[in-house]
């Protein structure tokens, strides 16, 4: 009984039937053209020479790789390719065989376009009959789609989207002029993003898929706002830096989340100096399986660090970040270190064993309303841990070491920003002591999505219907990706000469209680009807709004658009240590009277458990958690 034939068998047995007929139809049609009174003659091993040659370069270019079923343009050029490279190969063997007698010149031209065109029609024609079947037979449940952007994403989309019989594709809207009535995929572009309402209606659009990754926030914005006005359900195919950068792939879809109408254009980096900076090097981050430690874990892995340690007390998010660092980048040197940043004799101990280069400090406590109420543990982590780390690296001639710090520090309401300014002054000051290393803050408010921010409070708020808390209805932030705020701190670090406070450039604010209405929508409800938003009251060491830079802080551009410079204070190192060590004493006495007396010597403008005051606040480009009760 004869089996059914291979697929791929049968094409190949197609297109050397094809080769054998393109030489044929060559011969011929050159006595056809020339009007001679000849006729084409074969010898007995010609075409047997001419199969085997174009097979073995059929199979060298990979031709039988490719579908009939995607037959595109890259498969006809390969096809082309092939053709050219037989026919050179062709006319090398004839002439070692016989000096090409009794084959005219002219067919080495003829040969190749024939054989393009009885292998590239077949295909051609069989992908348009699929496409046109699926078309013909889909099913009629299938849901309607509308594309916006008919640019390369949206052409990708669309073919993926034809071989997909749960959708129809029924148009595109483009703002392009030049794309006016053209047809992509044979599917006509309507109209313009602005049309977009009403040419949903006119099409009876079920769905709506953004296709403009490289769309800037407030394009993104406007065409949300579109889509919302239209009353269709909506989605997106992820932003370009986050294919570029691994995160999502080019053509899914997936929902419009917050980050993409919040998050800011792409930054342009210097990374070269970055890379010199970090490439070869070990580099150490304490908080490493944080927010913002993780993705400075990510980033660094990706830079080509010589040596990545991992300094963190929480035992899952350590298994976590080492996890993932280990999967993606096998030939990275890396150490995941369980350790408290601020046990001294472990952290001196690590330190001499490793020797890194570069020192990221992200470990920190950071909830406002939680550390009101744990001031030791507030100083503790967020102070006496700076120190005890800051002073092994300078032990061990560090080159950099980066504070992360936070807006909430500057004219400080709160433990929690107090704390930070107390670590700002104290590596400022180290950094004139310090012979070696160059202390360096970076200083930046909420990063959008980081554990414990409002976001997914906010997220998790409406999976349950509700209410959205907010504390006041003017309360503001300023927001950046948790990526972005990396990558502006990787550059600062290399921009640092020792002692600055570097403040990250975060934008326009956004309302508290404006973030919680788009997310709300997002997510198909409205708000105030669907979902309600109930304002709490402000809580203490809360502002409305946050500031990077204090009045006396003089502050100046930089090399880079979105860094800043503050001016640090100077402060007599005999005293800050004196007091540090006073602070610690306190600590290890569990005295909170104590610490708050000696916290308010460090920071006279700080007032323990009074009202935000905006005296003395410069509202530049400031932004965690806050706004959300």
């Amino acid at each position: 009984m004869i089996g059914v034939i291979h697929p791929r068998l049968a094409v190949v047995l197609h297109d050397l039937v094809m080769v054998a007929l393109a030489w044929w139809l060559a011969k011929a049609l050159r006595y056809v053209l020339v009007h001679t009174t000849g006729h084409a003659d074969f010898l007995p091993l010609e075409f047997p020479l001419v199969l085997v040659v174009q097979g073995g370069v059929f199979a060298w270019t990979g031709l039988y790789k490719g579908l009939w079923r995607f037959a595109s343009l890259p498969d006809l050029w390969n096809i082309a390719r092939a053709a050219v490279v037989g026919t050179l190969g062709i006319g090398l063997m004839l002439f070692l065989y016989n000096r090409l007698a009794g084959v005219p010149r002219s067919v080495f031209v003829l040969y190749p376009i024939t054989l393009s065109v009885l292998l590239g029609g077949p295909r051609l024609t069989y992908r348009f009959w699929k496409d046109s079947r699926l078309d013909l037979f889909a099913n009629r449940q299938s849901q309607r789609v509308l594309i916006i952007g008919a640019g390369r994403a949206g052409e990708t989309l669309a073919r993926d989207l034809r071989r997909d019989s749960r959708y129809q594709l029924v148009g595109f809207v483009d703002d392009d002029a030049s794309l006016r009535g053209a047809r992509v995929h044979g599917v006509p572009v309507l109209g313009r993003i602005e049309q977009l309402p009403a040419l949903a209606g006119e099409v009876a659009a079920e769905m709506l898929l953004i296709a403009q990754p490289g769309a800037s926030t407030a394009q993104m914005r406007r065409v949300v706002e579109l889509c919302q006005a239209s009353g269709v359900p909506f989605r997106t195919v992820p932003r370009l830096d986050d294919v570029v950068a691994g995160r999502a792939q080019f053509n899914q879809i997936k929902d419009v989340a917050i980050e993409d109408l919040l998050g800011r254009d792409s930054v342009q980096l210097d990374w070269t100096a970055i890379r010199t900076s970090i490439s070869g090097h070990a580099v150490l981050v304490t908080g490493g399986g944080g927010s913002i430690g993780s993705e400075l874990c990510r980033q660094v892995a990706r830079l080509g660090a010589g040596e990545l340690v991992i300094v963190e007390s929480c035992e899952y998010n350590l298994y976590r970040i080492e996890r993932e660092l280990s999967a993606q980048y096998p030939e990275l040197v890396l150490h995941a270190l369980l350790v408290d940043a601020g046990d001294r004799p472990v952290v001196n101990a690590l330190f001499e064993k490793h020797r890194p280069k570069i020192v990221f400090h992200a470990a920190a406590y950071k909830h406002v309303p939680l550390l009101q109420r744990q001031v030791r543990e507030a100083v503790r982590n967020n102070v006496l841990t700076t120190r005890v780390v800051a002073e092994a690296a300078d032990r061990c001639g560090v080159d950099h070491f980066v504070l992360i710090s936070t807006d909430k520090a500057v004219n400080p309401t709160s433990v929690m920003g107090a704390c930070k300014r107390v670590a700002e002054i104290f590596c400022q000051n180290f950094s004139r002591k310090s012979r070696r290393t160059h202390f360096v803050t970076v200083r930046f408010g909420n990063v959008l999505d980081s554990a414990g921010s409002v976001v997914p409070l906010f997220r998790e708020q409406i999976a349950k219907e509700g209410p959205v808390t907010v504390t006041h209805p003017e309360i503001s932030r300023y927001f950046m990706t948790i990526p972005e705020a990396c990558q502006l701190i990787l550059q600062a670090s290399a921009l640092g000469q020792g002692g600055e406070i570097f403040a990250l450039d975060m934008g326009e604010p956004i309302r508290i209680r404006d973030l919680a209405e788009q997310m709300i929508r997002l997510a198909g409800k409205q708000p105030g009807v669907d979902i309600p938003i109930v304002f709490t009251g402000l809580r203490p060491g809360e502002k409305l709004f946050e500031e990077l830079f204090h009045a006396r802080e003089e502050y100046s551009a930089t090399t880079h658009a979105k860094i800043f410079l503050a001016r640090s204070r100077e402060v007599a190192w005999e005293l800050l240590g004196a007091q540090l060590d006073q602070l610690e004493q306190s600590v290890a006495q569990c005295d909170e009277t104590a610490m708050q007396e000696q916290i308010s010597r460090l920071l006279p403008e700080f007032r323990w458990n009074e009202s935000p005051s905006s005296d003395n606040v410069v509202p530049l480009h400031p932004t965690e958690h806050e706004g959300a009760a």
